[in-house]
């Protein structure tokens, strides 16, 4: 018989073990969860490009077909 596999992961923040049967998964507590929450809250985690939007072309398309 297969045995089961469970999947293993590191805390994001002090990159303790969890599983992923854990019940804060994927951190290891609730004050890393907690440490996580601030630093989204205070801005730490950012986009270090900007994303482009790919519909700003369709705008482009119908102006040129108008002015055919």
């Amino acid at each position: 018989m297969p045995r089961k596999r469970s999947i293993k992961a590191r805390c994001p923040i002090c990159k303790k073990e969890v599983k992923k049967s854990d019940s804060e998964f994927p951190f290891c507590s609730e004050r890393c969860r907690i440490v996580d929450l601030g630093k989204w809250a205070s801005g730490a985690y950012v986009i270090s490009s900007p994303v482009q939007d790919t519909s700003e072309d369709a705008p482009e398309d119908d102006k040129s077909k108008q002015n055919r």
